[in-house]
């Protein structure tokens, strides 16, 4: 898949502002400090989501029109400390919505930090998509931070961690060099349908 095109369409903090559920869409998910901002720049080819240096800035639903054809939608980090109990809940509510009754959602990627093992907000997450019956894939962030063997190691252990949910597609990313672009668009691709 090749990105020509990508725009912030809608900003929603309440589930009844969602875009009418008329496109195929793909979500991303993962801790406040995965860096999912810059794993969307990277994909999309253009710096349109806010990088913070304070992790879990995006508190709310980010909706990209991609290719006037598709959503890639930006779901809140998680885990973030310096959120209020009142903006926790909030949180909950707007997700269990979204995942329950998104139909036009097709699958989620879920962004882990390759250099430590998950935890376990991580797992959680993963048990609540498996419940939903959605489909989804790893991602795993900040590639480049690791040495070559250090990298394979995490690499079987994270995969390890998880086998007993099943069998997953893990694609190591990096956002600076750019590691695995081409796997992450292709695959995207092959979920949405895409062919190029």
């Amino acid at each position: 898949m090749k990105v020509y095109k990508a725009q912030l369409i809608k900003t929603v903090y309440n589930i009844e502002d969602l875009p009418p559920p008329d496109k195929k869409e793909i979500a991303f998910a993962g801790r406040s400090n995965v860096g999912k901002s810059s794993f969307l720049n990277a994909i999309l080819g253009i710096k349109i989501a806010k990088v913070s240096s304070t992790p879990g800035k995006t508190r709310s639903i980010n909706y990209y029109l991609v290719n006037d054809k598709y959503y890639f939608v930006d779901l809140p980090g998680y885990g973030f400390a310096s959120v209020s109990k009142q903006e926790k809940e909030r949180w909950n509510i707007l997700m269990n919505e979204y995942f329950k009754n998104r139909f036009s959602l097709n699958a989620v990627s879920l962004l882990i930090d390759h250099r430590h093992m998950p935890q376990k907000l991580d797992y959680a997450m993963v048990e609540w998509l498996k419940d939903l019956g959605t489909p989804f894939l790893f991602i795993l962030t900040k590639s480049d931070k690791l040495k070559k063997s250090e990298k394979a190691k995490l690499f079987e252990d994270i995969k390890s961690s998880f086998s007993t949910y099943g069998e997953y597609i893990y694609l190591p990313f990096s956002s600076k060099t750019k590691e695995g672009l081409k796997e992450v668009l292709k695959t995207i691709g092959e979920i949405l349908g895409e062919v190029d």
